[in-house]
């Protein structure tokens, strides 16, 4: 049993290593403004169109800059979600993300 437990620690290892070279896009405001994050959820890049950028309504840029990194972040962790499933069948592990880390 040991063995078996050992393989699976070592199994989700390695697909926290690949999550990391994973990566999900995100955008908001019709594409006005994307992010890119990884599947460990640590955010690659944030785009952002340089017709977005009205300097009498940042408040706007800012909404739309928090909203897609809000459905990048919620992506990512599904993406993370649904990899780590692949290896537990769905067993929820806690201190994993969104339970599986």
């Amino acid at each position: 049993m040991m063995g078996n437990v050992q393989k699976a620690l070592k199994k989700l290892q390695q697909v926290q290593e690949e999550l990391g070279n994973m990566t999900v896009e995100s955008t908001a405001g019709g594409g006005a403004v994307k992010v890119v994050f990884t599947g460990s959820q640590d955010l690659q890049s944030i785009t952002i169109d340089p017709g977005a950028v009205d300097p009498d309504d940042v408040e706007m840029l800012q909404d739309l800059i928090v909203a897609a990194v809000n459905e990048g972040l919620k992506a990512s962790r599904d993406l993370a979600q649904k990899e780590m499933g692949k290896v537990t069948g769905g067993l929820n592990i806690p201190g994993m993300p969104g339970g599986l880390f």
